[in-house]
């Protein structure tokens, strides 16, 4: 087989990237779904990624990929552990000017890939956000977070598996009660 034959063969079709920040509370949401979720058994088709805080990091980890899910927390004012799952678009926006490499967010990260990456860059993004509470420094993961999570790792898996597409991906809302 060709080089480019088997290029195409092993194309990556799903990424999975996690971003934020594990020393600030619920804002490492991302990097613990997609550690919790490396550990199941996934199709070979499907990679994770902790990009942490590195929004360039996530924007060359999209190069090649078919699909990708990104996760992130959220911090709306929504019920902690709320999870919200939406398309993005394939438009996308990012300013222009005033970016550095750490104030590069998943969104902005997406539409500079696209603009960046060109073919390159996928089509098809999903977003995955978890609701926060605690964001200070030194913060662990709060007990409605860390909930949720568990609950969206589970779903995200089996449709990972099962060959779904994210988009189809069930919404989840948790709120403890």
């Amino acid at each position: 087989m060709s080089a480019a034959g088997n290029q195409a063969a092993t194309r990556l079709s799903t990424l999975v990237i996690g971003c934020g920040n594990t020393l600030r509370g619920d804002d490492g949401v991302g990097p613990e779904i997609v550690r919790r979720l490396a550990r199941c058994t996934l199709p070979e088709h499907v990679r994770c990624v902790d990009a942490g805080t590195s929004g360039i990091d996530a924007v060359l980890a999209m190069r090649g990929a078919d699909r990708v899910v990104v996760v992130d927390a959220s911090c709306s004012g929504a019920v902690a552990g709320t999870i919200r799952e939406s398309e993005i678009g394939p438009a996308g926006t990012a300013p222009a000017v005033g970016l550095a490499g750490h104030s590069i967010r998943w969104d902005h990260a997406v539409a500079l890939g696209r603009s960046l990456l060109a073919g390159g860059c996928p089509l098809q993004v999903t977003a995955v956000l978890g609701e926060g509470s605690r964001f200070a420094a030194g913060d662990g993961l709060s007990p409605e977070v860390v909930e949720a999570i568990a609950a969206v790792v589970e779903r995200l898996a089996a449709r990972l598996s099962d060959g779904s597409t994210p988009q189809s991906l069930d919404r989840v809302s948790h709120a403890r009660g």
